[in-house]
C-alpha cells in the first residue's frame, strides 16, 4: 500500500448544498476506489484528522465530498484556493474492481453517494445505473451522467424524483453486483433483499476512528468473521459479513 503524509495545496472549496461542500487538492496518489484520506486543515484542535473518502483522482488532483457535522469540517469548509491541508493516505481497502463484472448497481443514501463517482470511472466492461437517495437538496448526481446507463433519485421530501427512500425504488433482479454506501439501516435493508436474488453486495462502512491505520481499535465493527476495523480491514466489507442479522 502507497501511504504517505504530506502537504497538500487546496485548488478549489465549493459549497455544492446546504451543508455538503467538495474541496479538490493537489496530489498525485495510487488511489483504489473506496479508499480514504485522513484530512487536517488545523494545528492543534480538534485533535482528530477528519476519515474522508475519495471522491475522484485524476490529473494529479484528488476530489473530496465532505459533509459540515462538527468543528473540524467546520473549519474545512473555510479553506480557500492556495490553502495548504495535510493528507494521509490513501488508507483502508478499496474496492475489488477486478472482480466486480456485468450489471452492476450503484446504491447511495445521502453524502453515501461521495466514493462512488471515483468508483463507476474505474470498473471496466460494466453496464451501470445509480440510485441515489437524499433528504431533500440533491448533489454530485450529474457528475456521474457520462459513467452511468440510468439514474434513478429518491428524495424523502419529493423535491425531486420519486418521494420516499432509495430502498423503495431498488430491486437487485436484473444486476451481478451491487455497491452500497449511505446510512447503516439502508445498507441492511440492500443487503436483505439482495439475499432474496442471491446478488452479491458489497457495503462501504462509515464510522468515528482516531488513527485511521488500525492503531487504535475506535472504528471497531462487528461481522460473521469476528470483530474487523472499519479504517484497515475496509472500509469495504462484504454485506452479508457485516449485517449478519439481515435475513432472507
Amino acid at each position: 500500500m502507497q501511504l504517505s503524509c504530506k502537504n497538500g495545496r487546496v485548488i478549489e472549496n465549493v459549497n455544492l448544498s446546504k451543508d455538503v461542500f467538495r474541496i479538490e487538492v493537489e496530489g498525485d496518489f495510487n488511489i483504489k476506489p473506496g479508499q480514504f484520506f485522513m484530512l487536517r486543515c488545523y494545528d492543534e484542535e480538534p485533535i482528530l484528522s477528519r476519515p474522508i473518502s475519495v471522491h475522484d483522482n485524476e490529473d494529479g488532483v484528488v476530489s473530496f465530498l465532505y459533509q459540515r457535522k462538527g468543528r473540524g469540517t467546520s473549519i474545512m469548509t473555510k479553506l480557500k484556493k492556495y490553502d495548504d491541508i495535510k493528507l494521509t493516505g490513501p488508507l483502508g481497502n478499496g474496492f475489488d474492481i477486478e472482480k466486480i463484472k456485468g450489471k452492476i448497481a450503484i446504491v447511495t443514501g445521502g453524502i453515501g453517494i461521495a466514493p462512488m463517482l471515483y468508483t463507476v470511472k474505474k470498473l471496466r466492461e460494466c453496464d451501470i445505473d445509480l440510485y441515489a437517495g437524499f433528504k431533500d437538496e440533491i448533489y454530485s448526481v450529474d457528475e456521474f451522467a457520462q459513467y452511468v446507463s440510468n439514474i434513478y433519485i429518491s428524495t424523502e421530501s419529493g423535491q425531486y424524483g420519486y418521494k420516499g427512500y432509495v430502498t423503495d425504488i431498488f430491486s437487485p433482479f436484473e444486476y451481478n453486483v451491487v455497491l452500497c454506501c449511505g446510512p447503516e439501516v439502508m445498507m441492511e435493508k440492500i443487503v436483505k433483499v439482495c439475499k432474496t436474488y442471491a446478488t452479491p453486495v458489497y457495503v462501504s462502512m462509515e464510522r468515528h476512528m482516531a488513527c485511521g491505520i488500525g492503531a487504535c481499535l475506535g472504528c471497531t465493527c462487528e461481522t460473521k468473521h469476528g470483530n474487523k476495523r472499519v479504517c484497515k480491514d475496509g472500509p469495504i466489507f462484504y454485506g452479508r459479513d457485516v449485517f449478519i442479522g439481515a435475513k432472507c
